[in-house]
C-alpha cells in the first residue's frame, strides 16, 4: 500500500472518529452554541441604559433554538438575578415536598419572573457539565475548533458550583442564605458568554429571541410545551373526528406577550401560530375542562388551543403567569367597547381629514417613503401604476408600485391583502394587481380571499382601505389606491394634457410621457435614453396626429378650470423651459423642470394617465394589464370626477388598526394552503406601551378623541361573533345628535322592514327629526349621495338592471314607500319635512373640444358629521351589506374633538371642534363653491344658511343644467315613455353654445337638488329571466 493510499485511509478514519464523536455528543443531549469571545464579567458590561435594543424586523429573521448567531440578549445589558421567594408546598404523599423559588430577573427594561426547583438546578448544572465537557473534545472539525479556541482566548474559568446540600435537610431558618447561593450561582453563568448563550441557559430563564424587542411590550413568560393541532373555529380546518387518534402533539416554545400568544418551532425558530386577546380570550385547566391530563385550554374568539404540562402544578404556574400578565398589561384587549367594538376609545390621538384623493395619495406615499419596518395595505381594489402625486414631475418615482419596490429594497415588509373577486361579476382583475406587486421584490407579499368555492362566500367583500405604517400611523376611510380615485377640490371633466411645442408648428399630446412608463420598470424620467422620446416626437412628420382632435388643446380655454398655461403667465414664468407643475392649492409657486429632450415646452400636463382616465357609468375598464393604454375616448367622452373622504389617525388607534390587519392576515394566512409556507410569515402587533413613540407623523394633525370600529365576522376575520359597530356608532351619534346631521354616501339604503333591509340609520336620522318637530327645535340634516348608481349602463335608455336595482333601495330609503324617511315623516309633519332634511347630488360641466359637456360627479365617501363635534369616516356605505358586520367586512373611526373654536350654531355662540368643523366648512366650500371662511356657511342649523344658501343654490343649480343639458336622471321622467322623447328633445347646449354659456355662468358650486321623481312609475327591481333576478336580494342592499 503506497504512502498515500496510507494517509487517505487515515483521513477517513479520522472522518468517521469526527463522526462517531458528534453523535456520542448527542446522545448526550449537548447541543451546538456560538460564542462570543471570551467570558466578561458583567461588571464590565455597558450600562443597561446604553443598551442596542434589538430592532422590530428581527421578528422576520427568528432561527432554530441550537443555532449558532441568534441574537437574544441586548447588546452590552446584564442580566441581574434575584431569588425572591421560596414556596414549600404540603404534599398527602410521605415523600417531602419541595421548595419552589421564584427568582426575578432584569435585563435592561425588561424584568420577569420564573418558577424553579432545586431540582431543576441540579438538571440544568449537569447540562452545563456536559455541554463544557463537549467543548473540551478536541472533534476535528473547523467549527469545533473555531469554537474552542474562541473560549481558549480567555482564561478559562471554573464553572460555579451549586451547594450540595439536599433539600430535604435545610431548615426554613436556612433558606435565605441558600437563596443567595443560588442568586450568586445563576449570577455568574449569566456573566458567562460561553453559558449564557447556550440554549439550555434561556430554556432555564424563560428567554427567546423575541423576549426582548422593545415594540413587543413587556417580556411575559415563556417556555416549552406541549401543543395540540386543531382547535381553530374556522369550519374546514378541525380534525373530522373527535377521536384522540385525530390529534397531533407537538413541541413548541410559547411566549406570551401583552396582547396576544404565539409559539415557535424550536428546531427552526418559525413562529407557527399566533393567539390574539379578545373578549372572549380565557384560560382552563384540569382533566375535565381540556380532556388531556395537565392540559391547559386557552380561548378567544377564533381558536381553543389546548395544551399539555408536566403536572397539574405546571399547569396552574402557566395558568396563573397568563391571566396575571395579560391582566396587567393588556386588559385593554379583554373587555367589549363601547358600540361592541373591539378597540379602546383613545384619547389625545393625532387625526387629520382628507377631502379628496389627492391630499390622500400625497400624504400616503409621504409616510410610505418614511416607513422604517412594515406596511400594510389592504384595498377592495388596488392599481400598482397609479401615480400618488399629480401633475407627474418626477417620473416614475411615485407611481405606487415604485414606491413598493424602493422601500422593499431597503428592507421594509410589505404586506398586501386584496379582495379576490367573483371574476363574472367584476373586472377589478385582483390577479393581475398581485402578481405585478409580487413580482417587485421577495420583501413583498400578497394575499387574496375569499376563496369563493371553498370558503363558499360568494356574495359578499372585503371593502375596507386601509394603509398602515409601522403600526404607528393608520389611513382609514373610502379612498381604495386605484384607477378613477385621484381627483381635487375642482372635480376637471377633462384631461387631454395636451403640451405645445415652441420649437414646432403642431402641438403634440403629452401621451408619450407615460408610454415609456408602460413597462413596469421604475425609471426615473429623467434617466430615460432620449433618443427614445425624440423618436416618439418625430411621429409629427410622417405620422402627424389628427389636427382636428388637438384644436385648441393647448390654448387656455374659457370653461378649463384649471391651466399651468395661465400659471405660468400670471407669475410671469411663462418662458421657463418645462412642462411645469404650479400647485394650484399653494402660493409657492413651485416649479420643477421636465426633461424631455424635445426642447422648450408649454402647456398643460395630465392628471390621468391611461386606465386612471374613466367614466364607469359610461364603461366599466377593461384590459388592466395595459395600464397606460387609454379605454374611453379622453376627446369625446368627459370623465367621472371622483369625490371621496378620508382619514389619518396615529398611536395607540393606529395601533387598534393594525391589529384588525394582522387579525385577517393570520386568519387568511391559515385558512388557504397556499399560504401556510414560511413565506408568507405570521404578523404581530406592535405593543401598545411603546405606540406614543411615533418616529413619523403625518403634517397638520389634531389632537381628538378616536375610537376604531369595523364590520366583521367569521368568514372575513375567522371570529367566532360578528361586529357591527359601525352600524351601532351611526345610530348612537344619529340619536344623540343636538344640531344637525351632515351625510355623504356612495349609497343610502335603509329604513327597517326586517324582511329585505335591516339597518336602522334611516329610521334613527326620521325619529330625530320627529323628535326636533315635537320640541319645536330647529334640525337640519343634509345628504348628499351620487345622483345615479355606480354600475355601467346606458341611463337614457334607463340604465342597466344592477343601476335599477339600487336606485329602487334608494328611492325607497329617501322618498318612495310608508318605510321612507318622507313616508315616516309625512304621516306626522306633512310638507314640513322640507324644514328639517335635503338630499342632493353633485354635477359638474366643461367644455371638450368645443362642445359644452355636463357629468355627475360621483359622490363615493362614506362620512357622517354630527354638530361640529363628533365625525365618522370610513369604507362603510349606509346599505346592510356594510353595516350589519355578517356581510361586507369594513373599516371607519370614529373623532370626537377635544380642542375647539368659538363659532355659531342656530344663531348663538358654539364651541365647535377643531377637526368637525373645519371638515365640514371644506364639504361646504367644495359642493357650493366660495371660500373655506365664508361666513354664510359659518352656522349650518339657521334659516339663512339651510334655505337661502344651501337649497337655493341645489334648487338654482339643477333647474339651469335641466335647461342647458337636459340632464338625467330628471323629475321630469316618471316612465320609460317619458324618457324616450324626454332624450329626443333639443337641448340649449347644442343649439345656442353662446346662450347656454352665459346661464352656466350662474352656476355654483356642484350641488344639485336631487330628483325624487325620475322613473317613479317604473317597477325598478331586475325582471323575471334577467340575470341579476337570479341574485338572492341582498347582494343589493
Amino acid at each position: 500500500m503506497s504512502l498515500r493510499d496510507g494517509s487517505r485511509a487515515a483521513t477517513s478514519t479520522l472522518k468517521k472518529i469526527a463522526a462517531d464523536m458528534s453523535n456520542i455528543i448527542e446522545s448526550l443531549d449537548t447541543r451546538e452554541l456560538h460564542f462570543e469571545g471570551e467570558e466578561v464579567d458583567s461588571e464590565v458590561l455597558n450600562d443597561p441604559k446604553g443598551a442596542v435594543c434589538i430592532p422590530f424586523s428581527a421578528i422576520y429573521h427568528t432561527r432554530g433554538f441550537k443555532e449558532p448567531g441568534t441574537q437574544t440578549y441586548l447588546t452590552g445589558c446584564p442580566v441581574r438575578v434575584r431569588v425572591l421567594e421560596v414556596e414549600r408546598f404540603t404534599s398527602t404523599k410521605k415523600v417531602p415536598s419541595p421548595n419552589v423559588y421564584t427568582i426575578e430577573l432584569t435585563h435592561g427594561e425588561f424584568t420577569w419572573h420564573v418558577k424553579r426547583k432545586f431540582k431543576h438546578f441540579q438538571e440544568f448544572h449537569r447540562e452545563l457539565l456536559r455541554y463544557k465537557a463537549f467543548v473540551r473534545i478536541p472533534i476535528p472539525t473547523r467549527s469545533h475548533t473555531v469554537r474552542r479556541q474562541s473560549i481558549k482566548r480567555g482564561e478559562p474559568r471554573q464553572m460555579p458550583s451549586l451547594p450540595h446540600t439536599a433539600e430535604s435537610t435545610v431548615r426554613e431558618e436556612h433558606f435565605s442564605s441558600r437563596r443567595k447561593q443560588l442568586e450568586d450561582y445563576l449570577t455568574k453563568i449569566l456573566k458567562m458568554p460561553m453559558y449564557r448563550n447556550y440554549h439550555g441557559t434561556m430554556e432555564f430563564i424563560g428567554v427567546s429571541q423575541l423576549s426582548f424587542i422593545h415594540d413587543l411590550g413587556p417580556k411575559g413568560i415563556e417556555g416549552l410545551i406541549m401543543k395540540r393541532s386543531g382547535g381553530h373555529r374556522i369550519p374546514g380546518l378541525n380534525c373530522c373526528g373527535q377521536g384522540r387518534m385525530c390529534y397531533r402533539w407537538s413541541k413548541r416554545w410559547l411566549v406570551v406577550k401583552d396582547s396576544f400568544l404565539l409559539y415557535m418551532k424550536p428546531d427552526s425558530g418559525a413562529i407557527a401560530f399566533v393567539l390574539l386577546v379578545d373578549k372572549e380570550f380565557n384560560i382552563k385547566i384540569g382533566q375535565k375542562e381540556t380532556e388531556t391530563k395537565y392540559g391547559l385550554q386557552i380561548d378567544n374568539l377564533s381558536r381553543s388551543l389546548i395544551l399539555k404540562c408536566n403536572s397539574y402544578r405546571h399547569a396552574q404556574w402557566w395558568r396563573q403567569g397568563i391571566d396575571e400578565f395579560i391582566r396587567k398589561h393588556g386588559k385593554d384587549f379583554l373587555t367589549e367597547h363601547r358600540f361592541g367594538s373591539y378597540a379602546a376609545v383613545q384619547e389625545n390621538t393625532l387625526a387629520k381629514w382628507y377631502v379628496n384623493a389627492k391630499w390622500y395619495f400625497e400624504d400616503v406615499a409621504n409616510a410610505m417613503e418614511a416607513a422604517k419596518e412594515e406596511i400594510f395595505i389592504t384595498d377592495w381594489w388596488l392599481s400598482p401604476e397609479i401615480f400618488m402625486k399629480r401633475p407627474v414631475v418626477e417620473g416614475n418615482r411615485w407611481r405606487l408600485d415604485c414606491i413598493l419596490k424602493r422601500k422593499a429594497q431597503q428592507g421594509v415588509r410589505i404586506f398586501v391583502m386584496l379582495y379576490k373577486e367573483v371574476e363574472l361579476a367584476l373586472g377589478i382583475n385582483s390577479e393581475y394587481s398581485k402578481r405585478t406587486l409580487m413580482r417587485l421584490h421577495p420583501n413583498i407579499k400578497v394575499m387574496r380571499h375569499p376563496d369563493h368555492v371553498s370558503s363558499s362566500v360568494y356574495l359578499w367583500a372585503h371593502h375596507e382601505k386601509l394603509v398602515i405604517i409601522d403600526q404607528s400611523v393608520a389611513f382609514v376611510g373610502g379612498i381604495d389606491l386605484a384607477y378613477g380615485r385621484w381627483d381635487d377640490d375642482e372635480h376637471r371633466l377633462t384631461d387631454v394634457g395636451s403640451v405645445k411645442r415652441m420649437t414646432a408648428l403642431k402641438s403634440v399630446s403629452t401621451t408619450n410621457l407615460a408610454s415609456a412608463a408602460e413597462s413596469s420598470e421604475c425609471i426615473p424620467l429623467q434617466s430615460r435614453d432620449p433618443s427614445l422620446e425624440s423618436r416618439s416626437f418625430q411621429r409629427g412628420t410622417d405620422d402627424a396626429p389628427d389636427t382636428s382632435k388637438m384644436k385648441g388643446i393647448g390654448k387656455p380655454k374659457k370653461f378649463s378650470r384649471f391651466s399651468i398655461y395661465k400659471h405660468l403667465h400670471k407669475h410671469g414664468m411663462h418662458q421657463a423651459d418645462s412642462v411645469s407643475s404650479i400647485d394650484s392649492d399653494s402660493n409657492r409657486g413651485s416649479i420643477r423642470s421636465l426633461k424631455t429632450g424635445v426642447g422648450e415646452l408649454l402647456g398643460e400636463t395630465r392628471f390621468w394617465h391611461g386606465k386612471d382616465y374613466c367614466n364607469f357609468v359610461f364603461k366599466d375598464w377593461v384590459q388592466l394589464d395595459k395600464p397606460f393604454a387609454d379605454f374611453i375616448d379622453r376627446y369625446t367622452t368627459p370623465r367621472m370626477p371622483w369625490h371621496d373622504i378620508s382619514s389619518v389617525v396615529h398611536g395607540k388607534a393606529a395601533r387598534d388598526v393594525a391589529r384588525h390587519f394582522i387579525q385577517r392576515w393570520n386568519f387568511t394566512k391559515i385558512m388557504k394552503p397556499k399560504y401556510r409556507s414560511l413565506s408568507y410569515p405570521f404578523l404581530l402587533p406592535k405593543s401598545q406601551q411603546t405606540a406614543n413613540e411615533l418616529k413619523y407623523q403625518v403634517p397638520d394633525a389634531v389632537p381628538a378623541t378616536v375610537q376604531v370600529i369595523r364590520s366583521a365576522a367569521d368568514w372575513s376575520a375567522g371570529i367566532k361573533y360578528h361586529e357591527e359597530s359601525i352600524h351601532s356608532a351611526y345610530v348612537h351619534v344619529i340619536k344623540n345628535s343636538k344640531h344637525y346631521i351632515y351625510i355623504e354616501n356612495q349609497f343610502f339604503i335603509s329604513c327597517a322592514d326586517d324582511k329585505v333591509v335591516w339597518n336602522k340609520i334611516g329610521d334613527a336620522i326620521a325619529q330625530r327629526i320627529l323628535k326636533a318637530h315635537r320640541e319645536n327645535k330647529r334640525f337640519r340634516v343634509y345628504v348628499v349621495i351620487p345622483l345615479l348608481p355606480g354600475f355601467e349602463g346606458d341611463i337614457s335608455t334607463g340604465g342597466g338592471n344592477a343601476l335599477q336595482a339600487i336606485m329602487h333601495f334608494n328611492y325607497r330609503t329617501m322618498c318612495r314607500g310608508e318605510n321612507s324617511i318622507l313616508g315616516q315623516l309625512k304621516t306626522e309633519v306633512g310638507d314640513k319635512w322640507i324644514n328639517y332634511i335635503s338630499f342632493c347630488g353633485l354635477r359638474t360641466y366643461a367644455e371638450l373640444e368645443g362642445k359644452l359637456v355636463t357629468e355627475l360627479i360621483y359622490v363615493h365617501s362614506k362620512l357622517l358629521i354630527a354638530d361640529d363635534n363628533t365625525v365618522i369616516i370610513g369604507s362603510a356605505n349606509i346599505n346592510d351589506r356594510s353595516m350589519l358586520g355578517k356581510r361586507d367586512s369594513e373599516m371607519a373611526v370614529i373623532v370626537q374633538d377635544t380642542e375647539t373654536v368659538p363659532s355659531v350654531m342656530d344663531g348663538e355662540d358654539y364651541s365647535a371642534g377643531k377637526f368637525a368643523q373645519s371638515l365640514r366648512l371644506r364639504c361646504f366650500r367644495v359642493v357650493l363653491g366660495g371660500s373655506d371662511l365664508s361666513p354664510e356657511h359659518q352656522d349650518p342649523v339657521c334659516d339663512k344658511f339651510f334655505k337661502e344658501v344651501w337649497i337655493s343654490t341645489a334648487a338654482r343649480n339643477a333647474t339651469i343644467f335641466d335647461k342647458v343639458f337636459r340632464c338625467l336622471p330628471s323629475d321630469q321622467v316618471n316612465n320609460l315613455t317619458q324618457l324616450r322623447d324626454f332624450i329626443n328633445k333639443p337641448k340649449l347646449a347644442n343649439d345656442d353654445p353662446a346662450k347656454a354659456a352665459e346661464e352656466l355662468k350662474k352656476i355654483r358650486g356642484f350641488l344639485v337638488q336631487f330628483p325624487f321623481r325620475f322613473l317613479e312609475e317604473e317597477y325598478l327591481l331586475p325582471s323575471v329571466g334577467t340575470k341579476e333576478s337570479m341574485v338572492p336580494m341582498e347582494v343589493w342592499t
